[in-house]
């Protein structure tokens, strides 16, 4: 079972609503040759459940290390990582493993599609990780390839896709077992700008569709300008940075 918390940061509690992801004093700490390097120093934040969430900040300021943080691949020095009731920190690596499967969507900025194997099968890998028959695992990731409009590459692999069309694919494996939380590392770093905008546009319909909350961590300003908040990493804490209209 993953382990679970019923209690609740002071900020959470004060801010009220239906949080997602919630941090509390949360630091983050590396030793280094030169003594301790601090990258975050009391992070505090809420994220509503159904948010689409934009993290933005200057190269080294901690963005991937927040969402590795968030996504149980890592744990902070300090503080409380809660997601959806789950305290993160707290969970064991085999209750870590499960979280990810079952609750957290990952897109990177490098799709990390599996070159030997289908756009199909990519997508299965995940459902069969958790011990689904492969015809089942396989069945629902032609749903979800179909979804991104790319049933015709379903047997196509990885060097065969353009870039566009292998972070479409990389979207349908971290959707394919229907995650409450979906983070996002760059996911059009990596693209031109056409490209971009079609691949995050995809990102909006499926999180309005599947009723998502989303993390997007990017370099994109006019991108992180369309989600409903934007949350600058400065100086070891986040920073509202929603721009508003006058």
């Amino acid at each position: 079972m993953v382990a679970t918390s019923t209690t609740e940061c002071p900020q959470a509690a004060e801010a009220g609503g239906e949080a997602m992801v919630r941090l509390c004093g949360v630091t983050k700490s590396y030793r280094t040759a030169r003594g301790q390097l601090r990258i975050f120093d009391g992070l505090d934040a809420e994220i509503g459940r159904g948010e689409m969430v934009a993290i933005v900040g200057r190269s080294g300021s901690g963005k991937s290390t927040l969402l590795h943080l968030l996504g149980a691949l890592d744990r902070p020095s300090s503080g409380q990582i809660y997601c959806a009731s789950t305290l993160v920190n707290a969970l064991n690596a085999k209750d870590a493993a499960r979280f990810r499967n079952e609750r957290i969507g990952y897109v990177w900025q490098f799709h990390h599609l599996l070159p030997e194997f289908t756009a199909q099968e990519n997508v299965a890998m995940p459902l069969m990780a958790r011990g689904m028959d492969r015809r089942q695992a396989m069945d629902e990731a032609a749903v979800w390839l179909d979804r991104v409009e790319l049933a015709d590459r379903a047997t196509h692999r990885p060097g065969e896709l353009s870039g566009g069309e292998q972070q479409r694919v990389a979207l349908a494996r971290a959707l394919v077992t229907k995650p409450e939380l979906l983070l996002a590392d760059e996911p059009t770093g990596d693209l031109d700008e056409t490209t971009s905008e079609l691949v995050f546009g995809w990102m909006q319909r499926l999180h309005r569709e599947q009723g998502l909350t989303s993390l997007l961590v990017t370099h994109n300003l006019e991108l992180a300008g369309r989600c409903a908040r934007v949350l600058r990493l400065e100086g070891g804490r986040l920073v509202d940075a929603t721009r508003r209209d006058s």
